[in-house]
């Protein structure tokens, strides 16, 4: 793809991992729009799932996925197999971010963004994070492109690759979106689709939740500690189990305890046997 810029030309880059639908149609399309080759790339990473977690059972509707890249007429594809992405004898790691001095080589195999990683979901999927600034690494130095395409709901990979983009002076910008959402305000997710009818309804709590915080800030609640113990309590009544929900700073994503003009509710919970992620932003008007 180097060509491609060395011609003058754009390339729009988005990194999925398949399963496709509206959020990453979204995606596309902004790609489309503001560069003129866009490139689409298809890889289950094996490296950011944990022993207990569905890598076996993620959705891998491949014609499907095909179908909707050649109707929003994207130009590349690129799908390559574990095998391609991590060989034999796949041995180098970085460590960035938050680095002491002193800093030994870590050992492993993993681009390690520390500090930021290690919160939130991070907390919860040990390595999730490590596999993803791993692959994100490769496809980004792969793929050359001008812009790379995510979306908001994975709020803390944002993080965490804007950070990998700064610390290893990445030749790319990073576009984050908003996030796309279904009719009954759920987030856009490939794992949705595992919810039964029941499940589904249960599962609306999470997204009813972060707006209802988001509200009560903006119409003047301060306490934030006592705000996320009503959430918290608003969402045991319908999740099966919660991770976390928790008020974040927006770049280091620690946990705050005093009102900030701008801050993420986050939030990670267990309908049934599906882990659902979902964040909203609060952020000073503009006039």
């Amino acid at each position: 793809m180097a060509k491609v810029r060395q011609k003058g030309k754009t390339l729009g880059f988005v990194p999925t991992m398949g399963a496709l639908h509206a959020g990453h149609v979204s995606l596309i399309k902004k790609a489309r729009e503001e560069n003129d080759i866009v490139l689409v790339s298809i890889f289950v990473n094996p490296g950011q799932f944990g022993t207990k977690e569905d890598l076996k059972k993620y959705p891998r509707p491949r014609v499907k996925d095909h179908k909707l890249l050649k109707a929003e007429g994207v130009d590349y594809l690129f799908e390559p197999k574990a095998g391609d992405m991590y060989p034999v004898g796949f041995s180098s790691a970085v460590a960035v971010g938050e680095v002491p001095s002193p800093c030994p080589l870590p050992s492993g195999e993993r681009v390690r963004v520390r500090g930021i990683s290690h919160v939130l979901c991070g907390k919860f999927r040990p390595g999730h994070f490590r596999g993803v600034a791993t692959v994100v690494t490769k496809l980004f130095n792969l793929a050359g492109a001008c812009r790379a395409y995510f979306g908001a709901k994975d709020y803390q990979q944002s993080v965490i690759v804007r950070r990998l983009i700064r610390d290893l002076n990445l030749d790319i910008e990073l576009r984050v979106l908003p996030t796309i959402r279904e009719k009954d305000g759920l987030a856009l997710s490939s794992r949705n689709r595992y919810l039964n009818p029941g499940e589904r309804k249960k599962a609306r709590a999470i997204p009813e939740t972060l707006f209802w915080m988001r509200n009560e800030i903006l119409h003047g609640v301060r306490d934030l500690p006592k705000l996320r113990r009503q959430g918290i309590a608003q969402l045991k009544q319908h999740v099966d189990r919660i991770d976390y929900l928790e008020i974040v700073d927006p770049e280091t994503l620690e946990s705050l305890e005093q009102f900030q003009p701008e801050m993420v509710l986050a939030a990670a919970c267990y309908v049934g046997k599906t882990r659902l992620i979902d964040n909203v932003t609060i952020r000073p008007s503009k006039k």
